[in-house]
């Protein structure tokens, strides 16, 4: 039960983390910020592949979105596997 809820606080971290994106992305914030820079670092990596591919909506990118979707999607996935092995 110790690495469930381990690998759910991983993904609840992670998700806040480009919720925390967006919302700096909304108002202005100084890009050169340490914990901005620290947020694009780990963000990034997911977020840039997603957003190649997903085409913006308007002015809108959600690939956040569609990242989050994903997140709780493998979350459950692991949770599942890690369930079946106890």
């Amino acid at each position: 039960m110790l690495v469930i809820r381990l690998v759910d606080l991983l993904f609840t971290l992670y998700s806040l983390a480009i919720i925390a994106r967006v919302f700096m992305s909304w108002v202005r914030i100084d890009p050169y910020h340490p914990v901005v820079q620290f947020l694009y670092r780990i963000t990034e990596p997911v977020l840039a592949p997603l957003r190649k591919r997903i085409p913006p909506l308007g002015m809108v990118d959600i690939s956040p979105m569609v990242a989050l979707i994903g997140l709780l999607i493998l979350q459950r996935i692991i949770d599942a596997l890690l369930i079946s092995l106890i």
